[in-house]
């Protein structure tokens, strides 16, 4: 399954748009890692603990819609967006959602 955020694929022709597919990952953000990364925040530097949650969450997300596009039959996702948002009581939740279009290739 090829997943990518341009609009087309070059070299490749679609022959059929499906439908949008989407798909979310919505992680808890745990009290030792918000910890963790107030201190790294008055002191300095990357949150590592928060990178591996952002990139695992993306990774459940893409998983997602990918499921739901080889359900529907297709070869690519074009025009994929993903967008983090902060949700719960006091941002305490990290959500990642991603949605393109799911598409048959000639």
């Amino acid at each position: 399954m090829i997943l990518t955020t341009t609009p087309s694929l070059e070299g490749r022709e679609i022959q059929a748009y499906l439908e949008i597919v989407s798909g979310e990952a919505v992680i808890g953000a745990n009290i030792f890692r918000d910890l963790f990364a107030g201190i790294r925040d008055i002191v300095g530097g990357r949150t590592s603990s928060y990178e591996a949650v952002l990139r695992r969450a993306k990774a459940d997300a893409l998983a997602d819609l990918e499921a739901q596009a080889q359900r529907l039959g297709a070869d690519a996702v074009v025009g994929i967006d993903l967008d983090y948002e902060t949700i719960g009581a006091n941002g305490s939740m990290l959500m990642v959602s991603a949605s393109g279009t799911a598409v048959r290739l000639k």
